[in-house]
């Protein structure tokens, strides 16, 4: 699900899995396109990624706005290892990367850096590789965004909660919180997870069949 506000776009994980997986293919190369050093650009991207880029996806809620035009902010869950989920916000006018993470001893230092390399190289490529004329492409440079994983303040899980924990920075941050609120804490965490599962349930009733196409993926059940 992607949702924009004004100059925000929450980033879909369709293809944030996407720009891991095709960072980890082009780092293998001799001469990685998305390597600040590299003077080159025209190299392949991920797909579906111009139409992130450009506000073309997903099909049923088209925005059109343009990342580093009409969007400066764009926020994306970060999956680890398959057992632990961050938020991350990225920046573009201060690119620098803010990540929110309800367990910090799970990830650690070095192996943060590395998880974050996809978004810190490729979204940079993506601005100058996608910019619709010279005048928008001479305002970026292929140079990695910098990020930080902010402790002071982020309120941590005590065990199993991480997904409903992410969503919540990102719900807070993106409507303008100065910080996250007392009541964001382990006591209401059943609560808030049920206003979530009915704030989805009934975002799927708004939009009905138009979000079949984009949804078939997450049937519970195989197709008999």
């Amino acid at each position: 699900m992607t949702i924009e506000l004004d100059h925000q776009s929450i980033l879909e994980e369709e293809y944030r899995s996407m720009f891991t997986l095709e960072h980890r293919s082009t780092a293998k190369r001799a001469e990685s396109p998305f390597d600040h050093s590299y003077n080159g650009l025209g190299r392949r991207l991920p797909v579906g990624s111009y139409n992130q880029y450009a506000g073309l996806a997903p099909k049923y809620r088209q925005t059109k706005k343009v990342w580093g035009s009409d969007v400066d902010d764009i926020y994306a869950p970060v999956n680890y290892n398959n057992d632990h989920w961050i938020a991350i916000w990225i920046s573009i006018p201060n690119k620098h990367i803010t990540i929110w993470d309800s367990t910090p001893t799970h990830i650690r230092t070095a192996q943060l850096a590395e998880l974050m390399k996809p978004f810190t190289t490729m979204v940079p490529y993506l601005l100058v590789e996608c910019a619709s004329s010279d005048e928008e492409r001479v305002r970026y440079t292929l140079e990695p965004f910098t990020f930080e994983r902010v402790k002071a303040g982020v309120p941590l899980v005590e065990c199993g909660d991480c997904g409903v924990y992410y969503l919540k920075y990102i719900e807070c941050h993106a409507i303008g919180m100065p910080s996250f609120p007392p009541a964001f804490c382990n006591k209401n965490v059943k609560g808030i997870r049920e206003k979530m599962a009915t704030d989805l349930f009934e975002h799927v009733l708004a939009y009905g069949a138009d979000i079949t196409e984009d949804l078939e993926d997450l049937d519970m059940y195989e197709p008999q």
